[in-house]
């Protein structure tokens, strides 16, 4: 389906959050649509999916205008959407899932569907069974289960808004593998993101927003740097890799073991020092969260000892290792690392250690002007936390560590960042370490990992891989290793 926006323009009160949009796609093509958080990508695919509507401008689909009314009118356009989380309904099974929104009344033919549900997963490769429950699937095979259920409605464009976030290698790889079966159908995919190698490895051609105006289109191959330039208007250069000292020993593990409702780890030895950065690969589930919240005080070991500083915190609970320099940052930003529904300034107050009865709101609101200069968060003093963007929620958590520390366990960084983020993300905590600290840290994303780590741990199914150089590993032994392969 050839797709057309002409003279879009959406407001968001006094922001223009999509600027006079021109974008022809042709049928067949893979589209990539880059550029940094709030530069209005996802806008601009929710006004083309019916979620919103445009207060100026119109849609062509195949050469006609089109009003999109609704995520239901644009499904019977031929437009459908695969979100972030896939919009689907865990208590109830795969199939009763597959089924939604196909027309049929109250009784719909179950049979029929549970063939043509057959039919599409034998075509992709894909291997779901109909019968289990959704809340069995990982993120990849919702995002599987999904694609399988806009088909079967008839969609002829998609449109992926993220989709590679908190999916592994392994899952990113297959899902690119079925999105490159859709140009020999004739279906059009809109691909929204702000990773480069993403859009590089999947896209024909790419769109570049920025500040909600379409700034430029390129066609592969790519020029990386003409891309970032595009997405920031200025070069972004990646931090070289700084030594690690050996001198002082901040974490170490002896024989430990951990275990919960579904996993063990056993007898893990480790130990990292002062300024060295360690990253934690494996699939979801495979047990590095477990290792981080053993290491942070928050799971208590079954087994061995755990030392900080050589001070032995076995069975101590999280504040214990707070008050001697370790610090938990969560994936779950507002769940568990914020309080929705208090300011900055509150944040800040409650994150310091008070030395009075009465809390003392004039120094608070000091202090938060302050974080908010000093870790360029796009927010004010009054502003809650959750009406912050994800890269301005992370930039908050940071700006709440106390000094000093020893040891920073931290998942999932960046996800959802956009390049620029990412960098300065990890500017700060890199920072951390030229002050003293070890990090450790989980990533879904492998160059991440090898970028940003001195050495690397593979997990895979509560087993604990030797450390590993990141200047001598390769992405494919990673992925070799995650998926099982070269294990003795």
């Amino acid at each position: 389906m050839h797709v057309e926006l002409r003279g879009i323009h959406k407001y968001f009160g006094k922001n223009h959050a999509n600027d006079d949009i021109n974008l022809t796609i042709p049928s067949g093509t893979i589209q990539g649509i880059l550029g940094e958080n709030g530069a209005g990508k996802s806008t601009l695919m929710k006004i083309l999916s019916g979620f919103i509507h445009a207060d100026g401008g119109e849609i062509l689909l195949d050469g006609k205008p089109v009003r999109i009314e609704s995520p239901a009118a644009a499904i019977q356009d031929g437009i459908g959407m695969l979100h972030q989380d896939p919009l689907d309904f865990p208590p109830m099974r795969i199939l009763d899932n597959f089924m939604l929104g196909q027309k049929g009344g109250l009784f719909p033919n179950r049979k029929h569907a549970a063939q043509d549900f057959s039919l599409l997963q034998k075509e992709f490769g894909f291997s779901l069974d109909p019968e289990n429950y959704v809340d069995s699937l990982t993120v990849g095979e919702r995002q599987q289960l999904e694609i399988m259920r806009l088909l079967f409605l008839g969609a002829r464009v998609f449109i992926l808004d993220e989709p590679t976030t908190g999916i592994s290698a392994a899952q990113k790889a297959k899902l690119f593998e079925t999105l490159k079966k859709f140009p020999e159908q004739a279906i059009t995919v809109i691909f929204v993101s702000h990773k480069l190698e993403d859009v590089e490895n999947l896209c024909d051609r790419v769109a570049v927003l920025r500040q909600g105006k379409l700034v430029g289109e390129l066609r592969k191959p790519f020029d990386q740097k003409k891309l970032v330039e595009l997405m920031f208007g200025k070069e972004v250069p990646l931090e070289a890799k700084q030594p690690a000292s050996q001198e002082r020993r901040v974490l170490s593990l002896d024989r430990i073991s951990i275990e919960d409702a579904r996993l063990k780890i056993k007898d893990v030895d480790f130990e990292t020092h002062a300024g060295e950065v360690i990253g934690l690969a494996g699939m979801e589930g495979s047990g590095q969260d477990l290792f981080l919240r053993a290491c942070a005080g928050l799971l208590r070991t079954v087994a061995g000892r755990v030392k900080v500083n050589d001070l032995d915190l076995t069975g101590k609970p999280y504040h214990a290792y707070k008050n001697h320099g370790v610090e938990f940052l969560p994936a779950a930003r507002l769940e568990q690392g914020l309080v929705p529904g208090l300011s900055l300034t509150e944040h800040f107050i409650l994150a310091e250690k008070q030395t009075g009865v009465f809390i003392d709101r004039e120094r608070g609101r000091g202090l938060a002007e302050e974080r908010i200069k000093s870790f360029n968060i796009k927010g004010a003093p009054v502003s809650l936390v959750e009406s912050l963007s994800g890269g301005n929620q992370q930039r908050t958590l940071l700006s709440l560590l106390r000094d000093p520390l020893s040891l920073i366990l931290v998942e999932h960084p960046t996800r959802g960042l956009d390049i620029e983020s990412v960098i300065y993300i990890w500017g700060k905590l890199k920072e951390r370490c030229k002050q003293g600290a070890a990090i450790l840290f989980m990533s879904s994303d492998l160059d991440e990992i090898l970028q940003y780590s001195d050495r690397v741990l593979v997990f895979y199914n509560g087993r604990v891989s030797q450390p590993l150089d990141a200047n001598r590993t390769s992405v494919q032994q990673l992925g070799e290793l995650i998926g099982g392969k070269g294990w003795s």
